[in-house]
């Protein structure tokens, strides 16, 4: 049917430009498939709800900007990643991780985890701080690793919150806490994706969330980096036709940001009252015009009804 060909296509270059893959098939796709064991979570988890929705488009644009007013993890991003030759394949690496280690296997997680530490081991260096100290920094420091978990996390959260448009459940596993919220279920849930690559010391709940950000604050500075970085962010160099809904992306992304946080990067927020509903019906569209399929999530629902950890739903 031409409406079937149309999303296949749709769909083919929405995946293309996030997996940097040319057919639009990620390379990640078997690792998840793969496999006779569980993972992390279930498909009636939060992190996986969250993950599985658009809002991690918007979400994703925030952590980035979130992300550079720390000197230490900007000063790494600056000095050993390709972000400005390769901005696609940079996101596609952080595509990556997010990806496997929301829906595949143990076995997947533990070898995306190790592809990361290689990476953080290459990342040291020395960075200014706010106070104009300068400072030793590897990639792999806990401070540095939870600042840019934190980053992430508050940011697919308040933009699922904010623009999508699927409840986040409350946690029904064995360690959830009588009476949380989905936030908080989210949170405390995906606190443990960090474990592998060395963070054991992750909020555990919304309120939890609010004071590490609070104590990170006066770590946080715009420099003139910072500000390259910002302008880069908002300017990347993007396929012609996607260029109209990035800009809307991001400025739903600034809308969502923490006032002082604005401020910090230079950046005026839109009304809230015009992008909110505006980002809520572009994502929604995308989501019918490249269809309902996932086949990233296909392939880990399939999996664990191979060994017996999800049902067939009706």
């Amino acid at each position: 049917m031409p409406n079937n060909a149309l999303q296949e296509s749709l769909s083919k270059r929405f995946r293309r430009l996030l997996s940097g893959d040319p057919d639009g098939v990620p390379p990640w796709l078997d690792v998840i498939a793969a496999g006779d064991e569980g993972g992390l979570y279930l498909p009636s988890d939060a992190p996986w709800i969250v993950h599985a929705d658009f809002g991690t488009l918007v979400g994703g644009i925030r952590a980035l900007l979130m992300q550079a007013l720390h000197p230490g993890s900007l000063t790494g991003v600056a000095t050993h990643s390709r972000y400005e030759e390769d901005a696609l394949g940079r996101l596609a690496g952080t595509i990556r991780w997010l990806t496997v280690t929301t829906f595949g296997s143990h076995a997947a997680i533990a070898g995306e985890a190790q592809r990361v530490n290689r990476m953080h081991k290459r990342v040291t260096g020395e960075y200014e701080t706010a106070q104009g100290e300068q400072r030793p920094y590897r990639a792999a420091d806990p401070d540095l690793l939870l600042w840019v978990h934190i980053a992430f996390m508050e940011s697919f959260l308040r933009c699922h919150q904010m623009y999508a448009w699927r409840e986040i459940p409350v946690g029904t596993d064995a360690d959830a806490v009588a009476g949380e919220s989905g936030a908080d279920a989210y949170i405390r849930l995906w606190s443990k994706s960090v474990e592998p690559i060395g963070l054991t010391s992750a909020p555990m709940n919304e309120r939890e969330l609010l004071i590490e950000i609070e104590r990170y604050k006066r770590e946080l500075v715009a420099t003139p980096k910072t500000l390259d970085v910002v302008k880069f962010i908002k300017r990347p160099p993007l396929p012609t036709l996607a260029k109209p809904v990035y800009n809307l992306l991001f400025e739903a992304a600034v809308v969502s940001l923490p006032a002082q946080f604005r401020e910090l990067l230079g950046l005026k927020a839109k009304p809230r009252w015009l992008i909110q509903p505006l980002t809520r019906g572009v994502l929604r569209f995308i989501r019918l015009a490249i269809g309902p399929e996932s086949p990233i999530e296909d392939g880990a629902i399939a999996r664990l009804q191979r060994i017996g950890a999800w049902g067939i739903r009706e």
